[in-house]
């Protein structure tokens, strides 16, 4: 159950309340303070809200986690609404944190950014915060945003948001005992045509749903590392603190070149979840399971996971295609990144980044897009703004559209796919229990260990 609406602007604290004043509260005792020193009271309008300003009261103050890439996009978009105000960064090196600072400070004409290193120093020195943006490395996403729920703070987290299902059952309890709102960035649920090819799926528009294949990166869970080479001084890259969770490697620059240097290792990757934890997410979210996972993963035969073939109770089959996508004007399942293909008895749609509109089995299909996604906006309240859902859940308590557990579900089935492509071998899920029935060897994989402190 979702905590009542709180103060923006103000953590609550470990009973619920504001630790802060209110705006009303503000403006009441500034306005005694200026008549007992009688003097006018003169409140600029940005602070009342007036034209066309947010006032500070009502501003969702955020900070961020480990902000480069993908964050660095995110961040974009959070310093262009008035209603966001972004004060703090943190991130392990010092040319990240202070490339973040000369973005946000420029974007607000101040040097008001705080930075930091190590994240547990931003959670608990900036009371002031409401939410935190999470983009590091797939390692760092579960442990620091239950950190920040504990701490009272809403969490934006970057995808994958979980390395394993055990993480993502703590993440889930988390957000649930401490009433915070929490969104993934699986952004394709709040894209236009991948919501309008799930909504052609969910309302029967392609007939009976039996078949939806999701796009995946080739799987690949290194477990040797790099070379070891000279670590940097800690205020210039924390290499300890890098690794966060993850168990104890030697250092090589190469892990820091962008999140492909050190994707495909297991210790800091997620396997097919890297793509999947989209792809799989929407093929969920179109077979009308977004609050459940796969029952039975068959084996491809394959190292890449091509061809793995998902089974869900209500039989609807997930095929995985790692074999990249065709280029314009070849014939494929789609055309694009992160594509998804939704195949039912009447008709089928096909969708990647980059559509101007989805590939349909019948030009009629693409007649109803404006009127699907009328009725998507009017049954949801939803627009297509992916972080504005965000911030419209932390203003009204209302869960986002990958929330906790749609996140947790989708993971689950990517997590216990990259099982049966470790184990090599066929496996079966009870989603209810959230463990693999009478088998033992692949029970012990629905968790990772973790580096002290970080664990638990």
């Amino acid at each position: 159950m979702n905590s009542p609406a709180r103060v923006v602007g103000a953590r609550s604290s470990a009973n619920g309340g504001p630790r802060s004043l209110s705006r009303r509260q503000f403006l009441s005792r500034a306005a005694k303070a200026g008549a007992i020193l009688g003097a006018p009271l003169i409140v600029p309008a940005s602070v009342l809200g007036r034209g066309g300003a947010v006032a500070p009261s009502e501003r969702i103050v955020m900070g961020g986690i480990g902000i480069g890439g993908r964050g660095g996009y995110d961040l974009g978009i959070l310093l262009q609404e008035p209603g966001v105000q972004f004060v703090a960064v943190c991130d392990v090196r010092k040319t990240r944190r202070d490339a973040v600072k000369r973005q946000v400070d420029d974007a607000y004409h101040n040097r008001d950014c705080a930075t930091f290193r190590d994240l547990r120093e931003l959670i608990a020195t900036r009371t002031d915060l409401d939410a935190v943006l999470i983009a590091t490395g797939d390692r760092w996403h579960a442990p620091a945003a239950i950190m920040a729920m504990r701490a009272g703070l809403d969490v934006f987290c970057e995808k994958p948001s979980t390395m394993s299902v055990t993480q993502g059952q703590e993440l889930v309890a988390t957000a649930r005992r401490y009433g915070r709102i929490f969104q993934t960035g699986m952004q394709r649920l709040s894209e236009a045509n991948f919501v309008f090819a799930d909504e052609l799926a969910r309302s029967g528009r392609l007939g009976k749903l039996h078949t939806v294949h999701a796009h995946q990166l080739k799987f690949q869970m290194k477990t040797e590392w790099l070379p070891p080479e000279r670590e940097p001084e800690p205020a210039e890259c924390d290499w300890d603190m890098w690794l966060g969770p993850a168990p104890r490697r030697p250092y090589n620059a190469a892990y820091l070149r962008g999140c492909g240097a050190w994707l495909d290792y297991y210790d800091f990757g997620t396997g097919i979840a890297a793509w999947g934890s989209h792809t799989i997410g929407q093929c969920q979210s179109a077979a009308g399971v977004p609050d459940t996972s796969a029952i039975e993963y068959v084996y491809p035969g394959t190292d890449d996971a091509n061809g793995l073939v998902c089974r869900y109770a209500n039989g609807v089959k997930m095929v995985c295609n790692a074999q990249g996508w065709p280029q314009p004007g070849d014939k494929g399942m789609w055309r694009g990144s992160c594509g998804v293909r939704y195949e039912g008895s009447e008709g089928w749609v096909a969708v990647a980044d980059g559509y101007a509109r989805p590939d349909v089995s019948s030009p009629s299909l693409l007649q109803e897009f404006d009127p699907v996604m009328r009725e998507y906006a009017a049954r949801t309240n939803r627009g297509m703004h992916h972080i504005r859902d965000f911030l419209d859940g932390v203003r009204s308590r209302r869960p986002c559209v990958a929330n906790e557990t749609v996140m947790h579900r989708a993971m689950s089935t990517n997590h216990v796919a990259n099982i049966c492509m470790l184990l090599k071998r066929n496996v079966r899920w009870d989603p209810v229990k959230e463990e693999f029935p009478g088998d033992p060897e692949a029970n012990r994989m629905r968790s990772r260990a973790m580096r002290e402190p970080w664990r638990g």
